[in-house]
């Protein structure tokens, strides 16, 4: 792929002014609309160029979102992995692997971007991210027929910025140095629950 837009007439050139005239467009969509409503489409239309122009930048829309907020991961790569765990499994692995990705090189400019989405100006944004790209494949799991899982993952979503602000914010002892295989044992099961269990 080259790169260039279709050649539509008062099409912005595939340069950096149209890299950058998209991730403000999609901003401002993604914080007006939600991820689940704004379309490439959308965003290229907001952005004057092609929509071939914004894959060819961005890849999918989700990837897309992560430029948009700064996330120097692929939420693609997590989301993968608890796509492939059994049910029952689920709340473990949650834990253990974004407890992991954290505690990386990697992990700690993630950490960085989480903090300032959440604590930032732009709520919207930071809704958008946890709702409907982080948790919305995990909410289709877990799903029956009276319970959409909207409730659960939002539960888990506070269970885990909950770790996430203990361990690596403001760095709350024991938890800040508690082994990954301990942090999984204490906290899975209630992340499970969460997913899968009685509220009562």
């Amino acid at each position: 792929m080259s790169g260039e837009p279709t050649g539509r007439s008062g099409r912005r050139p595939g340069n950096s002014g149209a890299r950058s005239a998209i991730l403000e467009a999609a901003r401002k969509l993604f914080g007006a609309n939600g991820f689940d409503r704004t379309s490439i489409r959308a965003v290229a239309g907001a952005a004057g160029v092609d929509p071939a122009l914004v894959h060819h930048y961005f890849g999918t829309k989700r990837q897309l979102f992560a430029a948009v907020i700064e996330l120097p991961i692929d939420p693609e790569v997590v989301l993968r992995v608890l796509d492939a765990v059994p049910l029952d499994e689920l709340g473990a692995t949650m834990v253990r692997t974004l407890v992991t990705l954290w505690d990386s090189e990697l992990g700690s400019s993630a950490v960085a971007v989480l903090r300032t989405l959440v604590a930032g100006t732009e709520p919207e944004l930071a809704r958008s991210f946890f709702v409907e790209v982080a948790l919305q494949r995990v909410r289709g799991r877990i799903a029956t027929a009276t319970d959409d899982g909207s409730g659960r993952v939002a539960l888990v979503a506070s269970q885990m910025l909950g770790v996430l602000t203990a361990r690596k914010v403001i760095a709350l002892e024991p938890l800040a140095s508690m082994p990954v295989a301990a942090v999984v044992a204490a906290v899975g099961p209630t992340v499970q629950r969460y997913l899968t269990g009685d509220l009562g």
